[in-house]
């Protein structure tokens, strides 16, 4: 039996804390318009995720993220996992909201959280394209945040947000607004992040709630040996990694390296391919 991620508490929800990413399933690959069309060749079905899911599951690793609610085949497939395994899927949502400030955007909000809810999530992150418009700098606040996580709240869900700008964090915890989690970009190449590295490790280590990380390998432009030793090495006990992969196979391999990185051990993995396998320096 393969061993157990380490788990960790978010409201109450204990939580692994390497969670299922899903740009490397649904199509958002942050490279090329034909590297996620390749994604969406390969995941066109929703059997095709078994397999994927599985191999997360051998570990103990049973929490997806996703704008979910908002992908009905992504959906279709978590429930045909859950039927065909007999095993469970934490839903952490992400879904896009309209933050406009009139009754209609209002109901379409509420109408989208629900959404959430009717999917069976367990966690509603308001994604960070929605949250951001209602960011003040100059006051230091999220305007109306409260509505949504009023909302979120009243649906059964618990709240949070994803953030590509890292002042959300430091705004929802000094104006204390009702969030049990944060998502936030961290890797070691910057990318993406809108301040230097340093400063958002220190915003993490310094979060009053648990911080979800998202692209520690900056998309696939650093290696996942370089990427997850970075981010397991400067984060809490508390706080999550977000990794997606591609294949089963990439799956134990970014784990196995994880545990490594944790365990404060090199990773016992296979060497790459190369026209010449037999150098004596290659990994």
């Amino acid at each position: 039996m393969a061993e157990l991620f380490e788990r960790t508490d978010v409201a109450g929800i204990s939580l692994p804390r390497l969670l299922i990413g899903t740009n490397w399933l649904l199509g958002w690959s942050h490279k090329s318009t034909s590297a996620d069309k390749m994604i969406t060749d390969k995941f066109d079905t929703r059997e095709k995720f078994y397999p994927i899911f599985e191999a997360y599951a051998e570990y103990g690793i049973n929490a997806v993220m996703a704008p979910a609610s908002q992908q009905p085949m992504f959906v279709d497939a978590i429930n045909h996992y859950r039927d065909k395994s007999g095993k469970d899927l934490i839903i952490i949502d992400t879904p896009i909201i309209n933050v406009s400030d009139t009754a209609e955007a209002r109901a379409e909000a509420k109408k989208a959280i629900a959404e959430s809810a009717k999917i069976g999530a367990t966690f509603c992150l308001l994604h960070h394209s929605s949250v951001e418009e209602l960011a003040n700098k100059n006051k230091r606040i999220i305007e109306r945040f409260s509505d949504y996580t009023d909302m979120i709240r009243e649906n059964g869900l618990k709240p949070g947000f994803s953030a590509h700008m890292p002042e959300l964090i430091l705004f929802a915890d000094d104006n204390g607004y009702d969030v049990e989690t944060y998502v936030h970009i961290y890797n070691c190449l910057g990318f993406l992040m809108q301040i230097e590295v340093e400063t958002v490790a220190s915003i993490i280590n310094n979060a009053k709630k648990p911080v979800m990380i998202i692209k520690a390998m900056a998309a696939g432009r650093c290696t996942p040996y370089v990427g997850l030793n970075f981010v397991w090495n400067t984060i809490r006990k508390q706080d999550m990694v977000t990794l997606g992969c591609f294949s089963p196979q990439e799956v134990h391999e970014d784990v196995e390296i994880s545990f490594a990185a944790l365990e404060r051990r090199f990773p016992d993995l296979e060497k790459r391919a190369s026209p010449n396998n037999e150098q004596a320096v290659l990994l």
